[in-house]
């Protein structure tokens, strides 16, 4: 994402939301950018799109959202604000490796969609990533940031960095593509098998809800009402240790708490009340991977 953002020369504010992983917003910050934090939706944790528009000023130049969890941002709203107020929109799609919306491929929405190649997501190549965009004249440019600028042995023509897929990252990623239509139906399995046996235990919610073609089934993720449930987050967290189950606090804490964001109107928790909201729900990410 930090080159695919470098490529679309934004300049200013972005609008994003606070409750992502942190290499989301400091792609921002690595290009200069300041991040404009907007409230989430309560129900799928994602950019909420009606609150996008009262951001916007005339430093705005892109939306950066992050499908989360694997739930798809409201594409459709997004696009029309960002049409109506000529502005790039950028989508963090980290976690939806084959997701689809109404049959389209995720990562034909947008101007912009990252995809993370890391160990632990269904496709993997151990590390990495790769972006898929719209704008055919964005291949020259960002070919050139991915190799140190260099044009040819001879002229180097911008300042870029390495983020090259290497061979043996790029054999690795062929042969997992090879597992990924049964690794998904596994995955299948095991979330129904995991919500039937959730469903008669007060105060557990499931989150990830989308299944089949339309769920990248990268994460089972879970909330935990502790008046109804009876036990806190971080008493689930160790317990299921006890068995083998390792979960993660997603996302914990909320990228607007940073000391470096403080000073930032838009990271006030008064304005964020739903994101504050869920981050003391308590979610608890599990990795479904065999």
């Amino acid at each position: 994402m930090l080159l695919g953002i470098k490529a679309l020369n934004l300049t200013g504010e972005v609008i994003t939301t606070p409750f992502t992983f942190p290499a989301t917003v400091q792609a921002l910050d690595w290009n200069n950018l300041t991040p404009v934090f907007c409230d989430i939706d309560p129900t799928t944790l994602t950019l909420n799109a009606a609150k996008i528009e009262s951001l916007i000023t005339d430093k705005t130049s892109a939306i950066l959202g992050v499908h989360t969890f694997g739930n798809p941002c409201d594409v459709d709203q997004i696009q029309l604000i960002a049409n109506k107020y000529k502005l790039k929109v950028i989508y963090d799609g980290a976690h939806t490796f084959g997701t689809t919306i109404n049959n389209q491929p995720i990562g034909k929405f947008g101007d912009m969609t990252m995809f993370s190649f890391h160990a632990t997501k269904l496709f993997n190549t151990v590390e990495g990533g790769a972006l898929a965009f719209k704008d055919e004249s964005l291949v020259e440019k960002l070919n050139l940031l991915k190799n140190f600028g260099i044009a040819n042995p001879e002229e180097v023509v911008l300042s870029g960095l390495n983020a090259k897929l290497n061979e043996v990252q790029s054999v690795i990623g062929i042969e997992v593509l090879k597992l990924v239509e049964t690794e998904c139906r596994k995955r299948h399995e095991i979330k129904r098998a995991y919500e039937q046996n959730m469903a008669s235990t007060p105060g557990i919610n499931v989150l990830t809800k989308l299944e089949l073609d339309n769920s990248s089934y990268q994460y089972l993720v879970i909330q935990i009402d502790e008046e109804i449930y009876g036990k806190s987050r971080d008493w689930l967290h160790e317990e299921l240790k006890k068995y083998n189950v390792f979960t993660r606090k997603y996302f914990y804490p909320l990228c607007s708490d940073f000391q470096w964001y403080e000073h930032l109107e838009s990271a006030r928790k008064e304005n964020l009340p739903q994101a504050q909201k869920q981050l003391h729900k308590y979610w608890l990410c599990h990795s479904m991977e065999i």
